[in-house]
């Protein structure tokens, strides 16, 4: 009688279970979740040349790019309560600074999925908003705090504080700021951070920390997300950074005066208000320094994210790891006069969404309309992630592995309150405000959406299509972090109703 070898011996036995209906489970890959904060659509792999940004042009080449992915909620709080839970505005009442675990706690949010699913699970950094009281603990084998003394006072994320030793000296730093107490202590602050200081800034240490998960060997697939505060304002960094861009070089984005005119009233009267800083950064000739600090930290935060490609590609884990990076939304720096996000125009809502990993296409860039809401069913199906029901989102699993596939589709982008959402696809966006008002843009032919078409009754049939798409029953706001107590119970706290 013949000897069976075992390479033969396994061949028979996973087609035994082939015939008899039985599976044979792949390894689980390991996932690593970049986030990035108020980065638009600014860097090299979406085409916008001027910003220098070598990892995620290695990242563009080794995996997928979505070019027109879009945010699940326009500013830090309602989109990553959107990503984490898998969920719209809509669906959860989180508009704005609700606490979706306070309101939802019987949803599992995709760290807790994955814990489920046999991760190890790893955090670090601006995942959730920033304040104390936001970072949902449930489901975290270790999350990283710089300070352990943050874990008794519920957790804030304290990337940048007056007391830090390494801010720009003196501060404030910026014109904008020169001469006034600055809003928000750092909204449109920019200026350079010594040089030997970068080990010292919260996104290095934080980046650091999850390179050494990835140098590590794991028994289980591990789950590791970190989250950076750049290139949130204050746009400090170090100042090798800044000497990448030559100052009196920059090009500015295309601004028309008069671009509010055709703007609903409330909008109107909204962001002409606004529109202060820009006039007053007009005034002092600091638009380019404003943004020549942002790009900075863009090239800062990508210098970040080669540290992890790195640390991946040189570790234990290279082949069999899952990266996804994005940003929760983007930023205007003047565009429709305005400097900030909370709106539903594109430059609040166009991020970058970029993936790699195994049996992913290489070097592929997808032009149909995506969200940041389609993550969570995407790694359930890459992950082998318990399923969850309710979720928004469209897997793009099928189109990470045959880009050629992928469908155009609109999305939405739920605003800041009910019946407020924004309708997106590669032609147009409409955008519906709560009072009724409205706005419609051709993007092909518009994209810096100067001409609002809602009035002209020739799109009439455009618009009604387009807001059919909408939700057809918004949730009513959950209660927002100001009309909640936060109660600290050692390393542990809890939201009760003031």
């Amino acid at each position: 009688m013949k000897q069976i070898t075992v390479a033969r011996l396994l061949i028979i036995i996973v087609g035994f279970l082939l015939i008899t209906g039985l599976s044979v489970t792949a390894k689980q890959p390991n996932v690593v979740f970049f986030a990035l904060d108020d980065l638009s659509d600014w860097i090299n792999p979406m085409g916008y040349s001027q910003a220098i940004t070598p990892n995620m042009d290695r990242l563009a080449a080794a995996g997928v790019t979505f070019q027109n992915a879009h945010t699940a909620g326009s500013f830090c709080a309602p989109s990553r309560s959107a990503i984490f839970t898998g969920r719209h505005a809509s669906t959860t009442g989180c508009y704005t600074t609700q606490v979706y675990f306070k309101e939802h706690p019987e949803v599992t949010p995709l760290q807790l999925s994955f814990q489920q699913a046999g991760y190890v699970t790893f955090g670090a950094g601006k995942l959730f908003h920033h304040p104390a009281g936001f970072i949902d603990t449930r489901g975290w084998d270790r999350f990283y705090l710089r300070n352990p003394s943050q874990k008794k006072r519920a957790w804030p994320l304290e990337t940048w504080t007056l007391e830090d030793p390494i801010l720009p000296n003196p501060y404030p730093a910026s014109i904008f700021n020169h001469d006034r107490k600055p809003a928000n202590k750092f909204f449109l602050e920019w200026g350079e951070v010594l040089n030997l200081n970068e080990e010292q800034m919260a996104d290095t240490m934080r980046t650091n920390w999850a390179c050494d998960i990835l140098q590590q060997k794991h028994a289980k697939p591990f789950f590791l997300a970190v989250g950076l505060y750049a290139p949130h304002f204050p746009n400090y960094a170090p100042k090798k950074y800044f000497d990448l861009y030559d100052r009196d070089a920059i090009e500015l984005p295309p601004y028309l005066e008069g671009d509010l005119d055709d703007l609903p009233a409330a909008i109107r009267k909204a962001k002409t208000g606004r529109s202060a800083h820009h006039r007053r950064l007009q005034s002092l000739d600091a638009i380019p320094d404003a943004i020549l600090g942002y790009l900075a930290c863009v090239s800062y935060a990508d210098a970040m994210l080669g540290r992890v490609l790195d640390a991946m590609n040189s570790g234990p884990n290279a082949g069999d790891t899952i990266l996804v990076l994005w940003s929760d939304h983007g930023y205007h720096h003047g565009e429709k006069l305005d400097w900030g996000k909370h709106t539903l125009w594109e430059r609040t809502s166009n991020v970058p969404f970029m993936w790699m990993g195994p049996n992913m296409a290489h070097g592929a860039s997808v032009d149909a309309t995506v969200s940041l809401i389609d993550m969570y069913p995407t790694l359930n199906d890459l992950c082998s992630i318990p399923k969850q029901h309710g979720l928004d989102g469209t897997s793009l699993a099928s189109v990470l592995r045959d880009p050629a596939s992928a469908e155009d589709r609109s999305v939405l982008l739920p605003g800041m309150q009910p019946k407020e959402y924004a309708i997106i696809n590669q032609d147009w966006r409409y955008i519906h405000y709560a009072d009724g008002g409205e706005e419609l843009y051709a993007v092909r032919s518009d994209p810096n959406e100067w001409t609002n078409l809602a009035q002209n009754p020739s799109f009439d049939s455009v618009k009604a299509r387009l807001a059919a798409e909408a939700p057809q029953a918004f949730a009513q706001p959950g209660l927002a972090n100001d009309k909640l107590k936060l109660v600290i119970d050692g390393e542990r706290y809890n939201w009760t109703e003031k």
